[in-house]
């Protein structure tokens, strides 16, 4: 088999392995198929052009699936999030969150929860996340482009209940502003900190802390496949970027 740029090393296969806990023999190695699906998502290519040295794609493609739907491309996110972390010197439940959202223009082969976000002139979907002070992402939740962030922020909030036990407080931008601050406080328990440009300041500023989010929208744009939003259901979008966030925290804590 070739060697391609994005294939897992020995060190980081036995980190994702020891995740897994499969040790099943197969005709082809997970290695191998996370190989594939790394590939894809770095060049964006579809999945019946996988090279022909990978397992077949229709092989990759029920792997990725199954594992989408069955909790593991998320589990092994969460896993290496905490490793990440403790690496960093960090507690594995960050005390701090910062939440945005990004539009995507979607293809025209259609999908599924497709709108258009009239401020940013986008026909797609947003991808809404929650990131810690690392920029690794604790949340995303993947819908149309119509839905104003404050309404559909309550939907990625709720992705954070019960798994994050020292998290106290969410920086926002002024798009989350309204009725969502007191709710968030009421039934989740979190300070929803708005943080907003100041009149005299120029158009482009870097807020305190809230600059960390656009740079893990900016990773996104190393991987191709998340260039615009291919896929056709939303819960496919959210498993590709935590495929990309599983790769960027691979090439960051092993080599």
């Amino acid at each position: 088999m070739n060697t391609y740029p994005t294939n897992l090393t020995d060190s980081q296969w036995n980190t994702i392995l020891v995740i897994l806990d499969d040790n099943r023999k197969r005709k082809h190695s997970l290695r191998e198929i996370l190989n594939a699906i790394f590939y894809m998502l770095k060049t964006g290519c579809q999945w019946r052009m996988l090279p022909r040295d990978f397992p077949k794609w229709e092989l990759v493609y029920y792997y990725f699936n199954k594992w989408k739907w069955d909790g593991t491309i998320e589990e092994i996110h969460e896993q290496l999030r905490k490793f990440t972390r403790k690496k960093a010197g960090r507690e594995y439940s960050p005390s701090l969150g910062i939440i945005d959202s990004q539009s995507v223009k979607t293809t025209r082969s259609g999908g599924l929860c497709r709108g258009i976000d009239g401020g940013k002139r986008t026909k797609g979907r947003k991808r809404h996340i929650v990131v810690d002070t690392m920029g690794l992402l604790m949340a995303v939740v993947v819908h149309s482009a119509n839905i104003h962030d404050s309404k559909s922020a309550p939907f990625v909030l709720t992705e954070l209940k019960y798994r994050f036990s020292r998290l106290v407080r969410i920086i926002a931008d002024g798009g989350y502003r309204g009725e969502l601050v007191d709710n968030t406080k009421k039934y989740l328990g979190w300070i929803l900190e708005v943080v907003l440009r100041k009149d005299e300041s120029p158009k482009f500023q870097v807020l305190p802390k809230r600059w960390i989010v656009e740079r893990t929208f900016a990773w996104f744009e190393s991987y191709r496949r998340l260039s615009k939003d291919f896929e056709f259901h939303p819960e496919t979008s959210q498993a590709m970027i935590q495929l990309a966030m599983i790769k960027l925290m691979l090439n960051r804590i092993k080599k």
